[in-house]
């Protein structure tokens, strides 16, 4: 039956199908370390105590009609007041957008400020660019990165691709690496924003950059940084994605919220009410009551960081371990987010059986059915399927399974000839 060009040119996603595998074996009894999942398990992270007495609260009051279409503005002061004292960023509460968490956000700046044809950049890897992209049916400019700069962009990587663009996609702490931009790398990428907007006629459209700072309040020891914070001038130019699916361990709470110039911002707000991409109201009045408490979230974010950091240390060094033991494996340090990023170095490698590894796709299927590890191939976020590098989630697991799980990763690798 015939369906829409778009929809019969969808491409599925790699995580889906990967996911798919992992719960059929579950369900035959495999025991599984499922580390693809960007989500929490909510029995080893769950949310804050206060956030769900909330919530639970703001239904028992019956607050079950619809939100305002950008947001309650209880919540939107709140997250005003929260950008200010955590990162000094002013913003007023016109200027906040809340939806049912960042994806419906970055669908509407795509659709907000790209046209049919319209020069998009964003760097691979990366999470859904080019499905956003494919959407809005940009020109899509992939750049790819580099393990030697933690797989982010660097100024030099981009400048050949800015001219006539309209909108750069970045990402920090990214995923789906767990690294960071540092401010001299952030700032470097700022200046050629500003420098290219320069160039620009009034009838011209700019080049915006969208900023997702969702992992922004987990990161080990390095500081978070911003384009606005950095050049106030970039504040006419830079949209940000920001919310407390990740911070808060609230995933399924569905409550994310952008913040940008007035008029892009009006914007996706009115192109948002056709799609009801709100979040529901009962939880957008429990987050704002959670904000007014500040050293509630502060407490929250610090301990639940603190146990992904640890268990991001307990993986990063057991595949260090397996480097040292001659294995072909290597591992990038946890900088921020849930992520580890892991080189296996098997494909073209045979299994027992003989037949080759030819792909990442094919080195994620026999992990997963001979060592009961399932990763993410960088494939599922725009890298090559011959490129080695897998996103590790430790969102998912306790320390103790991740402990079990690395002679069983051992083994298998060890196999492979």
């Amino acid at each position: 039956m015939k369906v829409s060009k778009l929809a019969a040119n969808l491409i599925g996603s790699e995580i889906v199908k990967i996911g798919n595998e992992v719960n059929d074996l579950k369900a035959k009894g495999a025991e599984i370390a499922n580390l693809t999942i960007g989500d929490l398990n909510s029995n080893i992270y769950p949310i804050p105590a206060k956030l769900k007495e909330e919530i639970q609260k703001a239904y028992q009051n019956n607050l079950t009609n619809y939100p305002p279409a950008n947001g309650l503005l209880s919540l939107r002061k709140e997250v005003s007041k929260d950008l200010k004292t955590r990162w000094n960023l002013d913003y007023s509460p016109n200027d906040i957008l809340i939806t049912a968490g960042s994806r419906p956000l970055i669908y509407a700046v795509y659709k907000t400020i790209v046209d049919e044809g319209d020069k998009v950049v964003y760097p691979i890897p990366s999470w859904n660019n080019n499905h956003y992209a494919y959407l809005t049916s940009a020109n899509a400019v992939e750049v790819k990165t580099t393990p030697e700069n933690n797989f982010l962009p660097t100024a030099d990587d981009l400048r050949p691709h800015l001219e006539g663009a309209v909108l750069l996609a970045l990402c920090s702490p990214l995923n789906p690496t767990g690294t960071m931009f540092t401010k001299d790398q952030l700032a470097e990428i700022c200046e050629l924003v500003l420098a290219e907007n320069k160039k620009r006629g009034e009838d011209e459209k700019p080049l915006y950059l969208m900023y997702d700072q969702i992992y922004s309040n987990l990161t080990f020891g390095a500081e978070h940084v911003d384009p606005v914070s950095l050049f106030p001038e970039m504040k006419e130019f830079t949209v940000y994605i920001d919310g407390i699916s990740k911070c808060l361990a609230a995933t399924g709470v569905r409550v994310g919220w952008g913040f940008g110039p007035v008029h892009i911002m009006d914007k996706m707000k009115a192109l948002l009410t056709h799609v009801g991409a709100w979040a529901p109201k009962p939880e957008q009045e429990a987050t704002a009551k959670y904000y007014e408490n500040p050293e509630d979230v502060n407490e929250f974010v610090e301990d639940f960081k603190g146990k992904l950091e640890a268990s991001l240390k307990v993986l990063h060094g057991g595949i260090q371990d397996l480097k040292e033991k001659g294995l072909s494996v290597d591992s990038i340090e946890p900088m921020g987010a849930l992520y580890l990023t892991i080189k296996l170095d098997y494909i073209g490698k045979a299994k027992p059986d003989g037949t080759v590894i030819e792909n990442s796709s094919d080195l994620v299927f026999y992990l997963i059915n001979e060592a009961g590890v399932a990763l993410v191939p960088f494939s599922a976020f725009g890298e090559e399927k011959s490129e080695p590098w897998f996103r590790a989630s430790v969102g998912g697991l306790a320390i103790d399974e991740i402990e079990v799980m690395m002679p069983k990763l051992e083994n298998a690798l060890n196999n492979l000839k």
